[in-house]
């Protein structure tokens, strides 16, 4: 059943700045006897709260840390800097979070989605970090526009769409009639009976999950989705390699990717690519905040090498 997340960790989310941009990072610290340091990234429709049963799940090897991204999670976007939110820029951040945080320490990449678009542009941009990896880890991510399964007119109405409200404008227009509370709540309510993340709920967790989701359209920057989903649509990172091995969870029938393809152009960029299946049916875990609910995204042999 959903909630939200626990009061354990509440205590451990605390404010995040850096490069003049404000947001949260969550930092679960390693239980007795583990020196794992890990570092968990969400993907594009997130924050710290959905990402925290994963966060705790993975708690059990070793520390998490989980930084807010510009423009998602109630964090400030690039544009309040005078910066676009591209892959590049995303990667200087990444970059200088890790240098920040891990500066004389070996970590545990683990990326969502989107997120590994990026953490990959950063290892192409920033070999040097590259050594301070111990092990990569893509949940359901991608590195090429190629990747994604959906039809001609799929790709270029979701490419028009963001096209369109990637302006300031109507992003505006776009955040308060398609994005306001009433709009949300109506839409969820009427394709609740057949979508993965409503379709379960009795009428009370409906309007918890419902609740949930608003949020979560509502934090995340209109001008930053809209940017980011242009820059997924046109990514092409096969240009450059990286000196690591990558181990990808895959996501059986994955509405999104065509894991056939994801694979093909990992290999061009990493050094080795090794696919664990997922249980977890459709792409990522649906609207999480307990451990029990996210476990299914860590298979065994991921636990095993965690271990190791």
């Amino acid at each position: 059943m959903y909630t939200m997340a626990s009061a354990k960790i509440n205590k451990h989310i605390i404010p995040l700045h850096i490069n003049g941009l404000d947001g949260r990072v969550l930092q679960l610290p390693a239980p007795k006897g583990k020196n794992k340091q890990i570092l968990l990234l969400y993907g594009h429709h997130a924050s710290l709260e959905r990402i925290s049963g994963t966060a705790e799940v993975l708690n059990r090897y070793g520390a998490v840390t989980t930084p807010d991204i510009p423009g998602f999670g109630g964090m400030d976007s690039f544009y309040k800097i005078g910066k676009s939110p591209t892959i590049d820029n995303y990667a200087d951040y990444l970059a200088a979070f890790v240098k920040m945080k891990y500066k004389h320490r070996r970590v545990s990449v683990m990326a969502m989605s989107f997120s590994f678009l990026i953490v990959t542009r950063m290892l192409q941009k920033y070999p040097e970090l590259a050594k301070k990896v111990d092990l990569l880890v893509s949940f359901a991510g991608f590195v090429h526009k190629d990747d994604f399964r959906f039809s001609f007119w799929q790709y270029w109405g979701l490419r028009s769409l963001a096209w369109t409200f990637k302006w300031r404008p109507t992003a505006f227009l776009f955040r308060y009639i398609a994005l306001n509370r009433w709009t949300i709540s109506l839409s969820y309510k009427l394709v609740a009976n057949r979508h993965s993340k409503m379709r379960d709920a009795n009428e009370q967790e409906l309007n918890k999950r419902i609740a949930f989701e608003t949020n979560l359209w509502q934090i995340n920057d209109v001008r930053t989705r809209m940017k980011t989903m242009t820059e997924m649509f046109t990514a092409d990172l096969c240009n450059a390699q990286v000196k690591l091995d990558v181990k990808h969870i895959l996501v059986p029938g994955d509405r999104y990717f065509n894991n056939e393809f994801v694979e093909q152009h990992m290999r061009i960029i990493y050094k080795d690519f090794e696919a664990i299946e997922s249980k977890i049916v459709g792409h990522m875990p649906t609207v999480i905040a307990t451990a029990k609910e996210a476990a299914p995204l860590v298979p065994p042999r991921l636990r095993r090498l965690l271990r190791s």
